[in-house]
């Protein structure tokens, strides 16, 4: 009975973080969240059948959960990028201003 509901739970963990990337749009919370349900299954396969095997697996994938946690909670690459020092006034990276017209007062 419980190696039926692993494959439940496993089979379940892939479909909830496909929909999970597709509704979000973000990888890292769908990435997330199959690994909660994978090491949800393997602790249901170590409460099945309390082998040496079993307790490897659950350890490899709760290892594996901890570590990629610990990636994508790091920042993207690009975002630590910073532009460089600023010119002064005439900082080339502003966006170009009309020059005010400069009329004679009181024409």
């Amino acid at each position: 009975m419980i190696t039926g509901l692993v494959e439940v739970v496993t089979a379940l963990a892939l479909v909830v973080g496909v929909v999970t990337a597709l509704c979000t749009g973000d990888v890292r919370v769908a990435v997330r969240v199959l690994l909660d349900l994978l090491t949800a299954a393997g602790l249901l396969r170590l409460a099945g059948d309390p082998a040496w095997g079993g307790l490897a697996s659950t350890a490899a994938i709760v290892a594996l959960r901890q570590l990629l946690a610990a990636a994508l909670s790091l920042p993207p690459p690009w975002s630590r990028r910073q532009s460089g020092p600023r010119c002064g006034d005439d900082d080339h990276r502003l966006p170009w201003a009309v020059p005010a017209k400069q009329g004679k007062a009181g024409g």
